[in-house]
């Protein structure tokens, strides 16, 4: 019991930052309907800014600390209002795909000013230990443990006591009729924010001194925090952070087992994304509401162009990918890049938009089709085109694994299920002999009639016909008018005798076989295999792409793949390469917003104008102008 109780000492100081956490998450999603998923983010500056305050410029760590907490945290979260304004009535997709942009553009912010590596964060609250029960206990954790649980429990009572905090309970469920009783909603929403920016802020300050100043480490903070607001229903605070502290402890009791176990060496990092998983996947149906503050909005139907040229657009577009092996000259790999991640960007077009269900996983599924074309091409000795192939089949079982909670869960909650087990796969299974193996990497090599880069790319460019034209050719098959139906509307898919959770199982086959095809080619293209481009967080990056290339069937994966891919090699300036990520998470955000429909600037004038021609003090000013009766005017 001896040995256990340091890691239950430390599990414990951890624990309490994750819920804290995951309670400012859970507040701001209770109220404004979006889960916000740059909560980790927001962390990540506020660690940030905490260390240019205290570290570079001087000022006492209680001053830097409230200048964090009562400024910088609070502007976050103005920021973050306006942004909730602007996603009303949008998709679950939307709003998923503004928070990743914000993610990636702050990241990209902070990146750009402190670079990539980690920076020494020096601690600030004492580091001397006492003893408990024959364990050493540092007073940096007893502190940060007091905090955390004072912050969450504060929280709690502020709810239930005060006047503004049963508002903010209150804006969940009817917002109209919060209005009734004099108190704003608008005001409610934005103090929520800003108390859920002060929750991330303070931790990512708490747990810098053991991270270290790394923008990506802190920004899993939050998604490690995932897994403690599903234990709370993403509604109860007190479960949440009772959801915390058992995470915390888990994960570092599990050191302790696994020390002697390399293969389980990264089941402790791992733990909240199993603990995010198990519970949306083993919650009864009914427990999981996912909070609506807005009422939807039909969106916009867009007039299609004429089939002539449409059907001009994609000749010419093919013509002129026929012709880039002899006008591009060098960078003909990156050509041949772009052409794969257009069968990738296909493939999670294919869940998206037509199937209406958001994959965060699509990444793994690469990552499972590269190695499995190594393991067929190189360990079995299969044919090219075979093991191509075969690779695609070898993801479907995944695919459909991961369609699993897609039969009880949709929008946000099936989106979190995919992210937590990307996650997961990556830290577990990236470094077992099944996929990259204990070296980091798995040969996979190109037959002789391969072996140029030109005859590649026509191959690569063969299979992203074939894959785009069976996109193309799906819904006109009864299989894709299920998909799109199951977009519209489960319920009236389901009323019409149709199976529903077989369409959504087979949507996500689907999907997998198209990007695990596509991680064989990345995979042959580089003749050996690592996990470095598969990383998790990818996912979201490449999700963030595909919603600023538009709706387009074949015009938003040629986007998004140009975006990309080929843009940076012909914009591969130092300032343009920092700069991507903050680019696209703005464009993300942009787009989300625009899919909204909320900012028609020519409707909303008219309107201005229609409501300043009703108004009393319009009518009493134009009378006032008006010339007295029989008088001439001058």
């Amino acid at each position: 019991m001896n040995d256990l109780l340091p890691f239950v000492v430390s599990g414990l100081a951890t624990g309490a930052v994750y819920g804290m956490t995951a309670t400012g998450l859970v507040l701001t999603y209770k109220t404004s309907g979006i889960f916000n998923l740059a909560h980790g983010a927001l962390a990540a500056a506020g660690a940030y800014s905490f260390y240019e305050l205290r570290t570079v410029h001087g000022l006492p760590w209680p001053l830097a600390l409230a200048v964090c907490l009562l400024v910088v945290a609070p502007l976050s979260g103005t920021v973050l209002y306006g942004l909730t304004r602007g996603l009303a009535g949008a998709s679950t997709a939307a709003k998923l795909v503004a928070t990743v942009g914000l993610l990636l553009a702050v990241q990209g912010l902070l990146v750009a000013a402190k670079g990539a590596s980690n920076i020494y964060f020096p601690p600030f609250l004492p580091t001397g230990t006492f003893r408990v029960l024959g364990v050493n206990v540092g007073f940096d954790q007893l502190i940060v443990t007091v905090v955390a649980a004072a912050a969450a429990g504060g929280l709690f009572c502020f709810f239930r006591v005060s006047r503004l905090g049963i508002a903010m309970r209150a804006a969940v469920d009817n917002r109209d009729l919060l209005g009734l009783q004099g108190t704003s909603a608008a005001r409610v929403l934005l103090i929520s924010w800003m108390v859920g920016s002060c929750f991330a802020a303070l931790s990512g300050i708490l747990l810098a001194p053991s991270l270290g100043l790394d923008a990506v480490l802190l920004t899993l903070l939050a998604v490690q925090a995932y897994g403690a607001a599903a234990i709370g229903r993403f509604s109860s605070l007190p479960l949440t952070f009772a959801g915390g502290l058992l995470i915390g402890v888990a994960a570092d009791l599990s050191k302790r087992f696994v020390a002697d176990v390399p293969a389980l060496a990264g089941l402790p990092a791992s733990l909240p994304f199993i603990v995010l998983f198990a519970v949306l996947l083993f919650t009864p149906r009914g427990k999981l509401v996912e909070t609506r503050a807005f009422a939807a909005r039909r969106a916009a139907d867009h007039r299609p162009f004429p089939r002539p040229l449409v059907l001009g657009g994609r000749v010419a577009t093919l013509v002129g990918l026929l012709a880039i092996p002899h006008v591009v000259g060098p960078r003909l790999p990156v050509f041949t890049s772009a052409v794969i991640f257009v069968v990738i960007f296909a493939s999670l077009r294919l869940l998206v938009r037509t199937s209406g269900q958001v994959s965060l996983c699509h990444a793994g599924f690469a990552a499972v089709g590269a190695t499995s074309f190594s393991h067929l091409a190189h360990g079995a000795g299969l044919p090219w085109l075979v093991a191509l192939v075969g690779a695609g089949v070898v993801t479907i079982p995944l695919g459909a694994l991961v369609a699993i909670p897609a039969i009880r869960l949709s929008g946000l909650y099936l989106a979190l299920a995919t992210l937590g087990f990307g996650i997961f796969l990556e830290r577990m299974a990236y470094s077992s002999f099944l996929l990259f193996g204990g070296s980091g990497g798995r040969p996979a090599p190109r037959p002789e009639w391969l072996s140029t880069d030109t005859g590649f790319y026509y191959a690569c460019l063969a299979v992203a016909v074939v894959a785009v034209s069976a996109t193309l050719l799906l819904p006109r098959l009864r299989l894709g008018q299920l998909l799109r139906a199951l977009a519209d509307s489960p319920l009236a898919l389901a009323t019409n005798g149709t199976n529903v959770n077989v369409t959504r199982v087979l949507a996500f086959c689907l999907s997998a076989f198209l990007a695990g095809m596509a991680g064989a080619l990345l995979a042959a293209q580089a003749g050996v295999v690592t996990g470095v481009g598969f990383a998790a967080l990818n996912s979201l990056v490449w999700l963030a792409v595909l919603a600023v290339s538009g709706p387009g069937e074949v015009v938003a994966p040629l986007l998004a793949a140009a975006l990309l891919v080929v843009a940076p090699s012909y914009l591969s300036s130092p300032g343009y390469l920092e700069a991507q990520p903050v680019l696209f998470g703005v464009a993300a955000m942009a787009a989300a917003l625009l899919s909204a429909g909320n900012f028609d600037f020519a409707s909303r004038l008219s309107a201005a104008q229609r409501r300043a021609r009703r108004s009393p003090v319009t009518e009493r000013c134009a009378r006032r102008l008006e010339p007295a009766r029989g008088e001439v005017p001058a």
